[in-house]
């Protein structure tokens, strides 16, 4: 069952459907160029049409179904996809996202929204010193399994601590720490997110969160644009996919900031004071 109010402010208009077709254009050539969900792009278009938080996120999970069966199509084809990583990877993911739920209950979204905005940091640098292979490949031993489970659960507890998807982390850890190439790396990382996304989605409908007819829109017209994505992963260069890709995550980086600045009590106070001077004036 769907629940039909998705928000205050939701109006159910062609114009919605246009910005909801174009919204999953650029969410679909971002998933074949990056290899991510799109949460990140449709999260936020979601709420400014007027969904609530809970509402834009639940159908965002819904959209990257489709999303990342379009992307994994693209990489699979070019023989970019690690099979079993992927199964490695998704299989922890489920386990991290249980913990990262209890922990959520545990810990302060202050502390969580600048932990986040710290390893976007860590993330932004890595991606700007660090140049991928285009011919390498992960080698599964004893120990690389080991630690792809382990990034598997740490991908899956920042999801379910912070409701992001996992593109953002896997793609520059599996490139960094085992030896990915940077397509490998993205269709790898598209694979990986199905089995969660799927399991979210199940739930999210459980709890008539799931808006269908916004989430197919976005996802199929995604879809049919991640191989352009691709295309253009495919044409430009290691380094410059990553420049890409640390640009991308900056901008992320510069709305966490901004987010958690609103909660972090010393900026609110200056924000006050601030404004009442302005106000003042």
């Amino acid at each position: 069952m769907i629940e039909s109010n998705a928000g205050a402010g939701y109006q159910n208009n062609v114009k919605t459907w246009i910005i909801l077709g174009i919204v999953g254009i650029i969410c679909g050539v971002f998933s074949g160029l990056f290899g991510i969900g799109g949460g990140t792009i449709i999260v936020p278009a979601l709420v400014a049409l007027g969904f609530s938080q809970r509402h834009a996120v639940a159908t965002s999970l819904a959209a990257i179904v489709p999303t990342s069966i379009g992307g994994v199509a693209s990489y699979a084809a070019g023989g970019d996809v690690d099979w079993i990583a992927a199964a490695l990877l998704a299989s922890s993911m489920i386990i991290g996202s249980q913990l990262g739920s209890w922990l959520l209950s545990k810990l302060s979204e202050l502390f969580l929204r600048w932990m986040y905005a710290a390893f976007l940091v860590f993330v932004v640098i890595t991606q700007i010193i660090f140049t991928p292979s285009r011919d390498q490949s992960i080698h599964l031993s004893a120990l690389s399994v080991v630690g792809i489970l382990a990034l598997g659960i740490v991908i899956g507890m920042l999801s379910g601590l912070l409701g992001i998807g996992g593109g953002a982390i896997a793609v520059p850890s599996l490139s960094l720490f085992f030896g990915a190439s940077d397509l490998i790396a993205r269709g790898t990382s598209l694979l990986a997110m199905f089995p969660s996304a799927i399991a979210g989605t199940i739930a999210n409908w459980k709890r008539s969160l799931v808006h269908l007819a916004q989430a197919l829109t976005i996802g199929i017209v995604a879809a049919v644009c991640t191989p352009l994505g691709n295309m253009l992963a495919n044409a430009v260069s290691p380094r410059m996919g990553a420049n890409l890709f640390a640009l991308y995550l900056a901008v992320l980086l510069i709305r966490c900031v901004y987010t958690a600045l609103q909660i972090t009590p010393c900026a609110k106070q200056f924000m006050r004071k601030k404004s009442i001077k302005a106000h003042d004036k």
